[in-house]
């Protein structure tokens, strides 16, 4: 099987991901929290399991695709100044994820993926919450500390998921 294969996988979840973000990201669930927070952070697992099953180039690989096509995707599914804010965050904060996951790669199995996932979170929702919505009527800054702190615990929860699947990768390799 090539190295591209299993990569087409993870790019389409990706994009299914980020787009289903953007489109949920518009609808507040209450005045602190949106919908996107709930799915956006699952983009980290991907990013993570890439990397640590096909290393850090696979990953980049990864969000450079992943990204291109859910811009496309959101400007049509949501708003084009979403799709530019998503767009934007995404590429800066995933990079940046597949850049600390890689330095932290050789630390404890779950240091990786909450570390990368946690700054990561940051720098997507102050980036993408501040070029979305500044000076629209939606309380911005109170949804982007809402949907952070939903991110953080949903990062938290995807480190069990994210420990079976990495010895999965882990196992399958060794076979």
């Amino acid at each position: 099987m090539s190295a591209r294969k299993p990569l087409i996988g993870l790019i389409l979840a990706m994009v299914a991901i980020v787009v289903s973000a953007n489109v949920l990201v518009q609808y507040p669930v209450n005045d602190w929290l949106t919908w996107g927070a709930l799915t956006y952070p699952v983009s980290y697992l991907v990013t993570d399991l890439t990397n640590r099953r096909f290393g850090e180039a696979a990953a980049r690989r990864v969000v450079w695709t992943g990204f291109g096509f859910a811009v496309l995707m959101s400007a049509w599914l949501a708003t084009p100044r979403i799709a530019a804010a998503s767009g934007t965050a995404f590429l800066i904060s995933q990079l940046m994820d597949v850049r600390i996951f890689s330095l932290l790669r050789k630390r404890r199995w779950w240091t990786p993926p909450l570390i990368s996932s946690v700054l990561g979170s940051a720098i997507d929702t102050g980036l993408f919450f501040a070029l979305a919505f500044a000076g629209t009527a939606m309380p911005w800054i109170t949804l982007a500390a809402g949907d952070y702190g939903v991110k953080i615990a949903v990062a938290l929860l995807l480190l069990g998921p994210y420990g079976v699947l990495a010895r999965r990768y882990r196992d399958a390799a060794a076979h």
